[in-house]
Order: structure tokens, then sequence, then C-alpha cells
């Protein structure tokens, strides 16, 4: 039997005598007043949202507003610079130089990305293993993610120095000559890449180290029994479960290696003849480098490399979001 919902009854109520009435008024809901726990966590979030605020949020918008006006130094100080619209990001395109530092900041970011990985999965599956010493050693492994960045650039500038390197040094015990790391066009984006592959493997190395440690012993125990090697223990239950951990390690290690300014700054300079220029040393020079700055295209360079993170971050939160539904 279905029931059906009635409408309510709005006829006016009659007295004894005949005479309607009007239906009572209706009272406006009250206003629940925020307790002290909803005030708390307002408190908690006020440093947070004002940090966001004054680092993030207003640099941002500074930085587009330079890439959509003409912005010479005189007025950058007096903020009368003429809006432009997308003419900076036209110039941008239209450089010889675009095409060359959009390819090694390709480049740059890939080989990186993948060696940095690669070698931090296999030292975080080695130290996994709990040997004696795996602590100490460990920790030695920090050493270049502690360094400041110049230390650690100036460090490699010494080794790679084509008449004083320890490199060259040592090639030239097993009969090798002379490599010119930091001056051969042919050679300085391989060289920056080697400094920045070392200085970011401790920290995919310390993520995915902190990934094995969670997942249960029971799996690979059961998967022994079964008569799965080594390699088939990685394969089956290391690498499927370590998936989540990894897309973390690689957004954050994309986002980092798109902005890398200082490694190759202090090493190369981007040169010799632009062969080691990526978009976050050509901002740099165009905003700063030159006696005339061109503030405008520096900014909408910046902007590319902030949509390039941005795009991948959606990526990444799309795969996620279906994985979590399927």
């Amino acid at each position: 039997m279905n029931r059906t919902t009635r409408p309510p009854d709005r006829r006016p109520v009659r007295d004894r005598n005949g005479a309607a009435t009007p239906p009572p008024a209706r009272t406006a809901p009250r206003r629940r007043r925020p307790t002290s726990q909803q005030w708390a966590a307002w408190a908690f979030l006020a440093p947070v949202t004002l940090y966001l605020a004054l680092f993030y949020a207003y640099p941002l918008y500074r930085n587009v507003d330079l890439s959509l006006r003409d912005y010479t130094v005189r007025s950058f100080v007096q903020g009368n610079a003429p809006f432009t619209g997308l003419e900076n990001y036209e110039t941008v395109f239209q450089d010889p130089a675009f095409r060359p530092a959009l390819t090694h900041t390709i480049v740059f970011t890939a080989v990186c990305l993948f060696f940095q990985y690669a070698i931090g999965l296999a030292l975080a599956v080695f130290f996994n293993q709990h040997f004696r010493l795996s602590a100490t050693l460990r920790a030695l492994f920090l050493v270049p993610w502690l360094l400041p960045l110049i230390v650690s650039a100036s460090t490699w500038s010494w080794m790679l120095n084509s008449d004083s390197g320890v490199v060259n040094a040592a090639l030239h015990t097993v009969g090798i000559g002379p490599v010119n790391w930091l001056t051969a066009p042919s050679w300085s984006l391989t060289s920056v890449i080697i400094a920045n592959i070392w200085i970011g493997v401790p920290f995919n190395l310390v993520v995915l180290y902190s990934g094995l440690q969670s997942i249960p012993r029971s799996l690979y125990e059961a998967a022994a029994l079964d008569g799965a090697n080594a390699w088939q223990r990685f394969r089956c239950v290391t690498f499927p479960l370590l998936r989540p951990v990894s897309a973390v390690t690689l957004l954050l290690g994309l986002v980092y290696t798109l902005k890398v300014f200082d490694i190759i700054w202090i090493m190369t300079r981007g040169g010799p003849a632009d062969s080691s220029t990526t978009f976050a040393t050509w901002s740099y020079r165009l905003g700063f480098g030159n006696l005339l700055p061109a503030f405008g295209p520096g900014a909408a360079v910046g902007n590319l490399l902030v949509v390039a993170a941005l795009v991948f971050g959606l990526v990444y939160l799309r795969v996620q979001r279906k994985q979590a539904l399927s």
C-alpha cells in the first residue's frame, strides 16, 4: 500500500462563532553562534591563510601582472606601466631562445626525475634489508640533501673543472683525455644533470624508504612460500603497493626540478652559448641579467613554469581520484 505525503493544511482556523483566525506566524530559525571549538579552528587556520596569501597568492598575482604590462625600471618603481595583454607571451614564443630553452627544460626534468627515482628506489630497497650499519649509511646519503645548494653546486664546479678537477684526474688515470664538462656546449647540460641527480637522490631515498616501511612483512613471507624470487617479490608486491608514494615523490620531484635555478646558474650560467639554459635561468636572465631588464617577458617565462607544474598537479589529482573510486 503506497503512502502519499499530504501538503500541509493551510485553511484558516475558525473559532466557535465561525470567525476565521490567522495561522500562527512562523518564527525565523535562530542562528547558531560559533562555539569555542570553531573559534579555535579559525585561529589555527588564520596564520596558514595569512602565510599563503602573503607568500604565494600575492607573488603569483604580481607575476601575472608583470607579464601583462610593459614594465621598465621607471614604471616598476612608479607603478604606471601600460597594459599590453599577451604581447609579452608573444615575444617569448617568437624569441629564438624559446625552443632551445624548452628542449633543455624537458630533457633536464625528464632525465633527472628518472635517475633520481630509480637510484632512490634501488637504495631504499637495499636499506630495507635492515643489515648492520644501515642507519649510518642512510644518514651519510642524506648529506647532499642537507648541504646548501650553493655549496653543492660550487663543489661540483670544482670537481668538473677542465684543468684541476678530480673527475678529469680520475679519467686521466684510466687513459681518457680531459673533458670540458662546463665549457663545452655538448657537455654542459650533462654536467648540471649529474649534479642535480646527486642532490635529489636522498629525497627520493627518504620518501620511498618510509613507504617501504608501511608494507606488511607477511606479504613477502607469503610470496616466498609461493616460490617467488626476489625480483618477483619486488615486481608483484613492492612496486604495486608503493605506487601512491611513488606518485607523490615524482610529483614533488617534478615541481622541484622545473624550478631549479641556482645549480645551473652557479655551474654554467646557462652557457656556453645557451647550451644549458632552461626556463628558470632564462626567466632570471631576462628580468635581472641585463642592464635593461625585460620584466614582462621574464615574468611570462616564469608563468609558463607555474602552468606546467599546475597541469601536472591536476593530472595527479585526477589519477588519484580515479584510483580512489575504483
